[in-house]
């Protein structure tokens, strides 16, 4: 049986390959059947024109991916982003994969502060993993990008899958096919080449890597946490908002009745407490315009997709607000963005409201560094 009878899938995002319509899912020109891996047109753009494709799985399909997982003897490695844990954090994973055991995995720690002590780091995610439900084997931070944490990733892998095969799994846009890419430079497999890219859904089926003659490594599609920011903003737009190099902390001393705005993304309201700093972790690409609480309706007016930016005027116009409130205690508490970052408060307690375009998840959580 040759390629062209044979069910091909995209060794880029796991799809499976047709030749008959440009405009549908999986396709590639026949001439590339002739190669010895197929990649399909999608694929082929985002890795060499890094364009956006507006191509994602439905919500049935993740769940069907998810069950099926459920129906095997396997390890799960649960892939989340560092720093966005909440926004990324995948919810109900052990209801889906039954009794299989799961690996708890960090990634793009590169992005953190190079002070932030890793020890600590691992006890706040494993409280934090079970204060969402879920008691993971292991907790190991990595770098996808940097290489950090591949060798023990790797060992702990091998360590609690016992002979079985392994499925990764997380949200989009955490970086699973990265990691995926890394552990196969490392170890030698440089036929197979997962498509990565920062738009959220670059996998789109189940990708089998064969570890040895009887288990496989699986990558599977990235799971839409549609309470994510980057969900709201154009493609163009996400290289501001997602981090590339190590966040650089920004520090607001405020006293109470002002306002900070992030872009034209987030707003931020001191409503009542003690003055205090409001330390900001977020893209190093983000400015923070700081006003007076009375005027921050008509700063925003008047300058949104221009000095308040991104989003861009057109698609700021658009934008349906959501506002939620907290009464921070005292002590050292975040407050939760998703898909955007965090802000860190250590005073004596705080009154604040907090503006996010509608559908956003904003939170409050004990500090993380």
């Amino acid at each position: 049986m040759d390629k062209q009878e044979m069910e091909l899938h995209c060794v880029g995002c796991g799809v499976a390959i047709q030749t008959e319509d440009r405009e549908k899912l999986g396709y590639a020109p026949p001439q590339a059947l002739e190669r010895e891996t197929v990649i399909c047109q999608r694929c082929h753009r985002i890795k060499h024109y890094n364009e956006a494709s507006t191509v994602t799985l439905g919500d049935d399909d993740f769940v069907r991916i998810l069950n099926s997982i459920g129906n095997t003897k396997s390890l799960v490695v649960q892939v989340v982003d560092i720093f966005d844990f909440n926004g990324s954090w995948l919810r109900g994973l052990p209801r889906f994969v039954g009794g299989n055991p799961i690996l708890l995995v960090g990634n793009k720690v590169d992005l953190l502060p190079k002070n932030v002590n890793r020890n600590r780091l691992v006890n706040w995610m494993r409280k934090s993993a079970a204060d969402l439900g879920l008691k993971p084997l292991d907790v190991v931070l990595v770098s996808a990008r940097k290489g950090e944490g591949i060798d023990r990733l790797v060992a702990a892998m091998n360590e609690h899958r016992k002979g079985r095969d392994i499925y990764i799994v997380g949200v989009t846009n955490v970086g699973k096919s990265s990691l995926i890419n890394r552990l196969l430079k490392q170890f030698g497999e440089s036929e197979m080449d997962i498509t990565t890219s920062q738009f959220p859904g670059t996998t789109l089926d189940v990708i089998e890597i064969p570890l040895d003659t009887t288990s496989s490594l699986f990558d599977t599609p990235g799971i839409v946490n549609r309470d994510q920011l980057v969900h709201k903003v154009a493609p163009q737009e996400l290289k501001l908002i997602m981090p590339d190099k190590p966040i650089k902390p920004r520090v607001y001393q405020l006293n109470a009745e002002q306002t900070l705005f992030v872009g034209g993304l987030a707003r931020i309201d001191f409503v009542k407490g003690e003055r205090q700093p409001f330390v900001f972790y977020l893209s190093n690409h983000l400015n923070v315009h700081r006003t007076k609480l009375a005027k921050a309706d008509e700063l925003y007016a008047k300058h949104k997709g221009e000095l308040l930016a991104p989003p861009g005027r057109e698609a700021a116009e658009k934008i349906v607000w959501d506002t939620f409130t907290f009464k921070v205690p005292s002590g050292t508490h975040d407050i939760v963005i998703s898909g955007l970052g965090w802000i860190a408060l250590h005073g004596k307690g705080a009154n604040v409201n907090v503006h996010v375009p509608k559908g956003v998840a904003v939170g409050l959580r004990h500090s993380l560094i």
